[in-house]
């Protein structure tokens, strides 16, 4: 796989020549030519200083209830006694539904998340994914089978806007790994699908991450062990696709009102 790099612990000169020695390699291999030569990594949780790029955001950040944790957690061996190395984050906390007594403008509550944070700059300026000449995102997941969004975010006009996607695991309780095509989000802004809809800035994408906004009070717990994009069906278990049959009422609405419909596979 080819790295992207992990730049919190670098100061500027050293994630310049990490970015410079990135683009050398795209520019000696032709990639924008002959097409990718192979992933590109966009977030591993295998360290656990990788949890430090990343920041947790809820109901509770506007007065709700609800609570939210990631944590980095170490892989055990047979006798469950924690190793150091590859590891995972736990993305998990407790929903609640409960309005803050004191603030009565808030009319909604019930929602946790977690995002990558921005990556630091470069003597080439801002940092950002080039995700252009690739078809999917993988994410490679354990899920408690609750109804997750993939959340996209780009240099856009509208800072707020995010493209959202589902996030369908296929066996609960069981690592797998998943596939969304980039084509196939859903572009949004503060819960609610814009039209008309825009592609996605494949060129500038600045942060992802994953939220829960599916308001059913209880724990929620969902383990991710990295997020790639790819261009091989084959990493995946399952590819998310849209067809016309069988598709499930999704959690995000039109301003009309209108609820989105997303495949289950």
């Amino acid at each position: 796989m080819r790295a992207t790099g992990v730049y919190l612990s670098k100061g500027f000169w050293g994630r310049s020549v990490d970015e410079l020695k990135r683009l050398s390699n795209i520019t000696f291999k032709l990639e924008g030519i002959k097409g990718p030569s192979g992933p590109l990594a966009l977030h591993s949780f295998q360290d656990r200083d990788s949890i430090e790029s990343c920041k947790t955001l809820s109901d509770a950040d506007i007065g709700g209830y609800s609570q939210v944790a990631l944590d980095w957690v170490p892989v055990s061996t047979p006798n469950h006694e924690p190793i150091q190395g590859p590891g995972y984050a736990r993305f998990h906390g407790r929903i609640s539904t409960e309005l803050p007594a004191d603030r009565p403008q808030i009319q909604r509550s019930g929602y946790a998340a977690w995002r990558t944070l921005d990556r630091k700059p470069t003597l080439f300026g801002k940092s950002l994914f080039n995700i252009d000449m690739y078809t999917y995102l993988a994410l490679r997941i354990r899920s408690d089978g609750r109804s997750y969004l993939v959340n996209v975010q780009t240099e856009s006009v509208v800072p707020t806007d995010l493209h959202q996607h589902r996030l369908f695991a296929k066996r609960p309780g069981e690592w797998e790994t998943v596939l969304i095509k980039w084509n196939d989000f859903v572009r949004t802004n503060h819960g609610f699908v814009v039209e008309p809809q825009t592609e996605m800035l494949r060129q500038k994408v600045r942060t992802l991450g994953i939220g829960l906004t599916d308001r059913v009070p209880g724990p929620f717990s969902l383990c991710i062990e990295r997020i790639w994009a790819t261009n091989d069906m084959s990493d995946g278990d399952d590819v998310v696709e849209i067809p016309a049959t069988k598709v499930k009422e999704g959690q995000l609405k039109s301003k009309e009102g209108r609820q989105i419909n997303w495949s289950d596979k």
